[in-house]
């Protein structure tokens, strides 16, 4: 009996202990471990793994993608997350800044159909309020595999003009194999290349009783992420070369006041953006201008970002978000990036991060009709001339020529 007793407890005991184990792996900060160690103890979460690629997915922060690897648990984390807000448990005003390198948010952020500002109050920060539904306010998790997730949620939202909007927003993740990154970039990666790719599928369905008409104001799907930043992370962003007269500008640098020129470059097939979290500045590409890739590389951790989207040359409509009352409200924006810096002389920020985002095109819905929105995001880590082939596959630009833009800066 003493025997089965003594048993008993050692097994508790043993159990007990793996459990502390587990919980307490002392991953170094900065490391994909850490981020899923320090998330799962607020929140449940949704783990996808693909041997050493790996997603770290947040129910109750919208279905939103928190960061990824590609390296297994001690390898770097790529996406940017907000711990003290995290472990804070608070709810901020205007915005909750939780962090992720893909979340779900909608358009138009500001103008006279903008869902951020009410009715007749001025655009500017104090005013500014992100909807609970893509902010603070959780999605539900309707299915999971090892590599995918599904999430839905049921909107109800008012716009500066007034009319009411009901949608129901589906959102899937999926983490690809190293075959299905083959299938979707069009090339192989080299074995000496560490890689993760991941997708999310976003629908919005009108549930409501009236059809969405440009006269009211239409909507957009709007996938934004948030990275690390680094001092030697060049943002690049291809573009359609041509005539302003036929094109239009190459890039909107003017969201929150025109960017410096130190910080900017373009030519007539690129744009690149210093991506140091440093200063706060956002730019812009058109329909015209835009392509369906975007990057960043960080010379410092020898790390490549891609960004790919759905995109459809042939329309036109995009919202508008520049935070005034618009002659051209569907004249915005396809991809976006933003650098994050203080956002006053005491200094604050909500950062450091940068952002790569994409937007679907604005369309009319009639009653239960959708539309569907497909950003992904690649990491590569690896030697130089690996990355360099990737860059000038996806991007059209080599590692040595991203690197030079601002290298005298």
């Amino acid at each position: 009996m003493i025997s089965r007793i003594i048993l008993f407890f050692t097994v508790i005991m043993s159990v007990a202990c793996a459990d502390v184990q587990q919980k307490d792996h002392n991953f170094a900060k900065g490391t994909f471990g850490h981020d899923v160690d320090f998330l799962s103890e607020f929140q449940e979460i949704v783990l996808l793994e693909n041997e050493n690629a790996k997603v770290l997915i947040s129910p109750a922060y919208q279905g939103r993608i928190m960061t990824s690897t590609a390296k297994g648990m001690e390898g770097m984390s790529f996406g940017w997350m907000n711990y003290e807000l995290i472990s804070s448990g608070k709810i901020e005003k205007h915005i909750n800044a939780f962090g992720g390198e893909d979340r779900f948010w909608m358009g138009p952020e500001g103008g006279q159909y903008s869902i951020f500002f009410k009715k007749d109050d001025p655009f500017d920060l104090d005013h500014w309020q992100t909807p609970t539904a893509i902010d603070s306010e959780p999605f539900k998790l309707i299915s999971k595999t090892p590599t995918e997730a599904a999430f839905e949620k049921e909107i109800e939202l008012m716009n500066y003009s007034g009319f009411p909007f009901k949608i129901k927003v589906d959102r899937k993740i999926i983490l690809y194999s190293p075959q299905q990154l083959t299938e979707e970039l069009g090339f192989s990666i080299p074995e000496s290349i560490n890689a993760v790719g991941f997708a999310s599928l976003n629908s919005i369905t009108n549930t409501g009783d009236q059809d969405w008409k440009k006269e009211n104001g239409l909507l957009s799907i709007w996938i934004l992420g948030m990275l690390q930043p680094s001092p030697e992370n060049t943002i690049v962003i291809p573009v359609n070369s041509g005539e302003v007269a036929n094109l239009g500008e190459i890039v909107n640098d003017t969201y929150f006041g025109k960017i410096p020129d130190d910080r900017i470059a373009t030519n007539e097939s690129h744009i690149f953006f210093k991506g140091d979290g440093k200063s706060r500045g956002k730019i812009g590409v058109s329909p015209l201008r835009a392509t369906s890739f975007a990057g960043s590389y960080d010379a410092a951790n020898n790390l490549l970002t891609i960004i790919s989207y759905s995109f459809d040359p042939n329309a036109n409509d995009y919202v508008n978000s520049m935070w005034e009352i618009q002659d051209e409200p569907y004249a915005g924006d396809v991809v976006n990036s933003y650098n994050d810096g203080p956002l006053d002389a005491s200094g604050n920020q909500m950062g450091p991060f940068y952002e790569l985002e994409s937007s679907s095109p604005a369309l009319e819905l009639k009653k239960n009709e959708s539309v569907k929105h497909v950003h992904q995001t690649f990491h590569f880590v690896g030697e130089e001339k690996e990355l360099d082939r990737i860059a000038n596959a996806t991007l059209g630009v080599g590692i040595q020529e991203i690197q030079g833009v601002f290298s005298g800066n």
